[in-house]
């Protein structure tokens, strides 16, 4: 079993309502395997699993859900026993963070936990991938999510508009935040980030800060009284969190702008349905009303976009596509059907920044508001 990690606080620390629910969890997994090891039987634990055949698509709730299977984790299997410990000592690393009223990043726990076990020459963990694996088990577990273990991962994504946040006490006008915008934090609970003052009437989340910069540069978000967000790429947590609230406290429509290929037509999916890994969280990060306003594989005629900017489909491309187009969510939508079928036809794909290729500023004043105007997006 791997060394206890102490911790020592001297200042009295204020635990919030879900500090203490999360407190209570982490000792109940710990109780439950000492109450095993008193009667004298092998101490386990039950993992849900997050396995693919474990996932489902609720079509009622219009997310991607967990179902109830679980694997059971031993601590005197050979093959499980360092998983065990493990997942005890993230459990425990957790708890002294809370108690603590400290957090730290998921390198930052990886760090605080490694060490090499007492009596043998094995790590506790042999690199970061394994310690977030457990943390991920962790929170599943518990039905808690990382943030709420007072984890966080590095922040990545923007925002401006006209919105007024409080953040840890600090207000942060997002209006006024210059080019850069204001950079979205990973943990956005509602302890942490309130909403104060908006009067924007709908998110524009673009895929990249490319992108991004070119809506915010031209003020796309003041002439349309939007908030325009981007993700850098596949949003982290922490921005897919931020859009669920905005959409769900503030009564904002998502309309989303990405690259015409798979990548771009699974992110909309993770923002959309919730990711198969993450299943558990769906309820606190799907969006399932987002829309997809483009790019669109008949832009390419539709906007008269230069051979110029085609980029062939690759064997992967063509492999993803089709496991997208496979979805239990687009599996019966005619318009996503017909939409991946036009891009395997074209042979080719497209980013977002060709519509450049026009004119420099076409996306902010042509493509995005004649798209909104029309009401013309994809659901």
């Amino acid at each position: 079993m791997a060394k206890k990690t102490t911790a020592k606080s001297t200042a009295a620390v204020s635990l919030t309502s879900k500090d203490k629910k999360t407190l209570e969890a982490l000792r109940g997994l710990a109780d439950n395997v000492s109450a095993l090891a008193d009667k004298a039987k092998a101490p386990f634990m039950e993992i849900p699993s997050r396995s693919l055949s474990n996932v489902r698509y609720n079509a009622s709730k219009k997310f991607i859900e967990l179902m109830t299977g679980t694997n059971r984790r031993e601590l005197f299997n050979l093959s499980q026993a360092k998983s065990f410990m493990q997942t005890m000592l993230v459990g425990s690393g957790c708890k002294a963070l809370i108690e603590q009223g400290k957090t730290t990043s998921l390198r930052g726990l990886y760090y605080m936990l490694k060490h090499t076990i007492e009596g043998v020459k094995e790590e506790t963990f042999d690199g970061q991938d394994e310690s977030d694996t457990i943390i991920e088990d962790v929170e599943v577990t518990l039905n808690a999510m990382r943030e709420e273990l007072h984890l966080y991962a590095k922040n990545a994504g923007s925002m401006v508009g006209p919105i007024t946040l409080v953040d840890s006490g600090d207000e942060i006008d997002c209006a006024r935040m210059g080019s850069g915008g204001y950079t979205i934090p990973s943990i956005c609970e509602p302890e942490v980030v309130q909403f104060k003052n908006n009067t924007a009437k709908f998110i524009l989340h673009v895929e990249k800060d490319t992108v991004w910069r070119r809506f915010n540069e031209d003020k796309f978000w003041q002439k349309y009284n939007c908030i325009l967000t981007h993700g850098g790429g596949q949003p982290p947590r922490g921005v897919r969190r931020l859009l669920h609230r905005m959409h769900n406290e503030l009564e904002l429509p998502v309309y989303c702008v990405l690259d015409n290929d798979p990548w771009g037509y699974y992110i909309y999916s993770v923002i959309k349905q919730g990711s198969i890994n993450l299943a558990y969280e769906s309820k606190r990060m799907a969006i399932p009303n987002a829309r997809y306003l483009g790019l669109r594989s008949i832009d390419y005629e539709r906007c008269q976009l230069n051979p110029s900017v085609q980029i062939r489909l690759n064997d992967q491309d063509v492999k993803r596509a089709k496991q997208i187009k496979s979805y239990p969510w687009f599996e019966h939508k005619k318009a996503w059907q017909k939409e991946i079928d036009k891009m395997l036809t074209n042979g080719f794909k497209l980013e977002v920044e060709s519509l450049i290729s026009k004119d420099i500023s076409y996306v902010t004043e042509e493509y995005v508001p004649t798209r909104l105007e029309e009401q013309d997006w994809l659901d």
